[in-house]
């Protein structure tokens, strides 16, 4: 089992910049995917980026890329999400996934694309205008 726990949420304006963190821990795999899902009110989660631990790959949504980076630090088994020029539209709760992946798998692409059963408890982010 392994437990992920969200923070870094936060209110910003328009233009702002937040960081969200993902720590994972319990029995996690030196090999897994990680992504960042939003949900807005009234609308289905989406991804938004992804990564995949053993190389570094990453992936993201035509929505963020440019202003959004994921990166990890294995180390602290710790997965970041940078927001930058943040949108009132990117308001939302987000929430990051986790799951341990075959190696021939892994690629931030496959990543971005599976279904996750590891979530966390999600943080929320309010851009205002």
């Amino acid at each position: 089992q392994v437990q992920l726990v969200e923070s870094g949420g936060g209110s910003v304006q328009a233009g702002g910049s937040l960081r969200l963190s993902c720590a994972a821990s319990g029995n996690t795999s030196s090999r897994n995917c990680m992504g960042w899902f939003r949900q807005a009110p009234g609308k289905e989660r989406t991804g938004i980026a992804a990564i995949y631990s053993g190389s570094g790959s990453t992936y993201y949504a035509d929505s963020v890329k440019g202003r959004f980076t994921i990166s990890q630090d294995n180390n602290k088994n710790t997965v970041y999400l940078q927001m930058n020029s943040l949108k009132p539209e990117d308001t939302a709760m987000y929430y990051c996934a986790e799951d341990p992946v075959m190696a021939y798998l892994g690629s931030g692409g496959y990543c971005y694309s599976r279904q996750y059963n590891n979530w966390g408890q999600g943080t929320q982010v309010t851009v205002s205008s």
